[in-house]
């Protein structure tokens, strides 16, 4: 079964499991938009505790593995709840279903706020420079706060390893057409990574998409951390790049507005200052996610020559992914 062809879920018996789940009435479920994965509800929870909670679902029919696996995100969740300076959806009761047929579900907090990410998202006239500013700031903390989270609690869960990464969007550039491998320069991105492959650190808590725009904010405040679907254990400058790469005015894919962010040079020193050591070979991670970048890009170029879908600028994405690689290479001069 295709995951386009997934029915969403009866709110009415969602409602149903998760008031067993939490042991209080759960009502009034309603989709929320975003994600891809996983089917996402707010609903109210009322009694003793009346709150607005957020009901996340596995595709019905579908194996709840990689990034449907809701309850490992579950996991991820009550084991960082009470992580210092880290700020997540607090998980108020699961229920194992019996999948495929009946899907895995969480219920958790429901965070007020706006996911705002200025570089890829353009100009937001209800965020201020300033408020901007300070949530880059924080979230670069916040990121020295989750690395020194306890790794230890999740040592059954899979490490990103860091030959196997670059093989991976090696793997991913090997399925597209020449004309979306930058004329080469794939292979020549991806030879020097193999070439130049660090010591890895010791393990830490992975995000795998740290970036504003996957955090609810208020003002200048952070509230929350989301969507972990891809979290895994790995080399805490996995996380670190990324996060500067998707800050960074500099992107071939910004948008109007994308100027708002502070240096990245700065926030690089933020990060260090809270966590308390410099960062050396951060160089070959900037290639590394600049590299992977490309690859995601070109896979969904490919991917929307076959099935086109609305709203989704392939023309753009298709030019950068040169850009992209250059950009990666001067990483690796």
């Amino acid at each position: 079964m295709s995951e386009s062809k997934v029915t969403a879920p009866d709110p009415a018996e969602l409602a149903e499991r998760a008031s067993k789940a939490v042991g209080a009435q759960i009502d009034q479920v309603e989709a929320l938009h975003g994600g891809s994965s996983s089917f996402t509800y707010a609903a109210q929870q009322r009694g003793s505790e009346p709150r607005k909670v957020v009901i996340k679902v596995a595709p019905p029919g579908l194996e709840p593995v990689r990034n449907r696996d809701v309850l490992r995100q579950a996991k991820v969740l009550t084991g960082l709840a009470d992580a210092p300076g880290v700020m997540v959806p607090i998980v108020l009761g699961t229920d194992d279903g019996s999948p495929p047929e009946i899907p895995p579900m969480v219920v958790m907090t429901f965070v007020d706020g706006e996911s705002y990410e200025p570089v890829l998202r353009g100009g937001n006239p209800d965020v201020t420079d300033a408020e901007v500013t300070a949530r880059a700031f924080s979230a670069a903390q916040m990121l020295a706060a989750l690395q020194r989270a306890d790794a230890g609690q999740f040592e059954d869960e899979r490490e990103t390893d860091l030959e196997r990464e670059v093989g991976r969007w090696e793997k991913a550039f090997s399925t597209v057409d020449e004309g979306l491998q930058g004329d080469g320069r794939a292979d020549h991105i991806n030879a020097a990574l193999k070439a130049g492959l660090p010591e890895k650190l010791s393990p830490v808590v992975l995000h795998g998409d740290y970036r504003l725009g996957n955090m609810q904010c208020v003002g200048t405040e952070i509230r929350a951390l989301i969507d972990w679907e891809i979290w895994s254990l790995g080399d805490p400058r996995l996380d670190l790049a990324w996060f500067l790469l998707n800050s960074d005015p500099r992107h071939p894919n910004k948008k109007t507005g994308g100027d708002r962010m502070p240096p990245v040079d700065e926030l690089a020193n933020a990060f260090e200052q809270a966590s308390g050591q410099s960062v050396e070979n951060l160089g070959w991670f900037s290639a590394l996610v600049r590299y992977k970048q490309a690859a995601a890009s070109a896979l969904i170029v490919k991917n929307n020559r076959r099935l086109a879908r609305d709203g989704v600028d392939t023309a753009s994405m298709e030019e950068n992914i040169p850009k992209l690689l250059d950009w990666a290479g001067q990483y690796l001069a």
